[in-house]
């Protein structure tokens, strides 16, 4: 029978950050979830996850739990609430500015969880997105304490047109905080990050009906959508996790050689925010073995939200190959 484990764990002091900076009362909350005894995989998603990982309330139920990609039934699934973002981690209250914080500290925070965990290495870290990142700087700095990665969607550095967009979604959300009313810049500000995420083909599909009037201007189909998307993350998130994290993407930085651990890439095609061609020079540069694979998804850079029929056989096949001694 699968054992849960919720804890809050507190950070030695002082937690130096990657960039200069101190964390103030640093701590981070994670869950471990699956067979005691049996062999750890940290699960780590996009910035918007966090340390609950299956069933009704988990970011990715799909993937994780009895029988599934991530059998809890042969491993122990790890996840934590990053730092700066939501949940029971060290994260920005609005009270004082929060310090900038980097993929390195994520690792960092996620092998004192193992230290106290008692648990040695890591089997694997499966990282989607920023939780990719993690992975990469993980494996980079504490490569003893990880056999393999799978990293999906995620490369050694940020793409330029990439920050660009984040860069107008955290000028928005400052603007607004500004004003005294951040959820209406973060509701915006996610909008926009939602015709990012997914492809041109399926917004075509879904939203290329005639646009409504109302009074004075019209109303264009896919509006709703990725509205109603903000206004979904307002009730769930607040305007200062995402500068923290959403600015903690765009100073990632690893260098590939450093990654000496097996890896399994998965690029998705039609990922307008990690093109194919970044994850392609990550394989090459890696300084261990690599398996690179390209999917195609309708989905884009939400594919590994939405693809578990094509990525959980991957992910399976990954986590049973040999892992470093």
């Amino acid at each position: 029978m699968a054992k849960v484990i919720h804890e809050v764990l507190e950070l030695p002091r002082p937690f130096r950050l990657h960039h200069g900076d101190e964390l103030d009362a640093p701590r981070v909350a994670y869950r471990v979830v699956g067979a005691p005894g049996a062999p750890l995989v940290a699960v780590l998603g996009g910035m918007s996850a966090g340390r609950v990982l299956d069933g009704e309330e988990g970011w990715w139920s799909s993937m994780v739990g009895p029988g599934l990609a991530i059998d809890t039934g042969r491993y122990r699934a790890l996840g934590i609430d990053y730092i700066g973002g939501r949940g029971g981690s060290s994260a920005p209250t609005g009270a004082a500015a929060f310090p900038p914080v980097s993929s390195f500290d994520q690792a960092a925070a996620l092998a004192a969880v193992l230290g106290s965990l008692g648990a040695g290495a890591l089997h694997a870290i499966v990282g989607a997105s920023y939780g990719g990142m993690v992975a990469l700087a993980f494996a980079a700095r504490h490569a003893d304490l990880v056999g393999r990665i799978v990293v999906i969607s995620a490369a050694h550095r940020a793409q330029a047109l990439s920050t660009a967009w984040r860069s107008v979604q955290r000028a928005i959300v400052r603007d607004a905080l500004a004003r005294g009313d951040g959820p209406s810049g973060l509701k915006l500000a996610r909008a926009l990050a939602m015709a990012t995420y997914r492809t041109a083909a399926e917004f075509s599909m879904r939203f290329d009906g005639e646009p409504l009037r109302e009074g004075d201007h019209f109303r264009f189909p896919v509006e709703g959508y990725l509205f109603a998307r903000g206004d979904d993350y307002v009730r769930k998130y607040r305007a200062e996790s995402f500068l923290a994290l959403s600015e903690s993407i765009d100073l990632h930085r690893v260098d590939p050689a450093e990654v000496r651990v097996p890896a399994t890439l998965i690029a998705v095609r039609d990922d307008q925010l990690v093109p194919c061609a970044d994850m392609r020079e990550l394989a090459a540069r890696l300084g261990g073995p690599a398996d690179f694979v390209e999917i195609d998804s309708l989905f884009g850079h939400d594919a590994f939200l939405k693809e578990s029929a094509v990525l959980g056989p991957i992910v399976r096949r990954a986590l049973a190959e040999p892992t470093s001694p």
